[in-house]
Formats: structure tokens, C-alpha cells, sequence
């Protein structure tokens, strides 16, 4: 991937951290974790993150206010991704369905609304957690 090459030292060790993640990850859960590489302060972090999401590599979970790595590779230009966060273990899933993301992006359209950002989070547990439960 020609994106990954392309990558700095910092960007790279980030976005290491988040794929070896079980769960998501704040940027500080991050800086904590990256001290020994040099990290110090939260601003090394975010732009490190910023410039991943960018690259469509990694995502921002609004209500987590936490970061994960993309689990698979798509365009983000053309797609809404949506994730399913299981509140019990805090597994997440990430779907990129484009018939999904053209159903919502007429819908948008034909009121008038002119969307800056859009991010589709289910929170609710998912079906290991559940099967445990039972």
C-alpha cells in the first residue's frame, strides 16, 4: 500500500499501536502507550491521527471520543462507514456498505441539507458478550 509507505515514524507507531488493539484507543490511552518511542505530548498523538484519518486509516468513534485502526480496506470518498460498538467488551465492527451510504446520501440530498460529516455509531453489545450472558 502506497499510503503506509509514505507514512512518518510517529504516524506509523500509532497506527502499530491501534491495529495490535483489541478495543479502541484514546489519543492519551495512545501517548501512554508510545512514551518509550518518544511520545510527550498529546499534540505529537493528534497530528499523528489526524493525518491517519485522513489517509482514511484509521477512524474517530464520536461517542467514544476514541480512535481504531480501518479493519479492511475501502473508499472512504465514495462511502459512509458505520461501526457496531459492543458496550460490554468494546469490540468494534466497521461496515462500508455503498448501497447503504447512496440510500442515505439521496435521502440527505433531496431535503437541502449540505452535511460537513457524517459518522453512524450502534452502541449495544454484540453476540459473544451475549452468548456469555446467557
Amino acid at each position: 500500500m502506497a499510503v503506509r509507505s509514505s507514512l512518518t515514524k510517529n504516524q506509523s507507531w500509532v497506527l502499530e499501536k491501534l491495529e495490535a488493539a483489541g478495543a479502541p484507543l484514546s489519543a492519551y490511552t495512545l501517548l501512554d502507550q508510545l512514551r518509550e518511542k518518544g511520545f510527550r505530548a498529546p499534540l505529537q498523538v493528534y497530528r499523528a491521527l489526524d493525518a491517519l484519518v485522513k489517509e482514511g486509516l484509521v477512524h474517530r468513534l464520536e461517542s467514544l471520543n476514541a480512535f481504531v485502526a480501518c479493519a479492511e480496506p475501502h473508499d472512504h470518498s465514495h462511502s459512509m462507514t458505520t461501526f457496531a460498538i459492543c458496550d460490554t467488551c468494546g469490540q468494534v465492527a466497521e461496515l462500508c456498505d455503498h448501497d447503504v451510504s447512496h440510500r442515505l446520501e439521496d435521502w440527505v440530498r433531496s431535503t437541502g441539507f449540505a452535511p460537513k460529516h457524517a459518522v453512524i455509531e450502534f452502541r449495544g453489545i454484540c453476540e459473544s458478550c451475549r452468548n456469555k450472558a446467557v
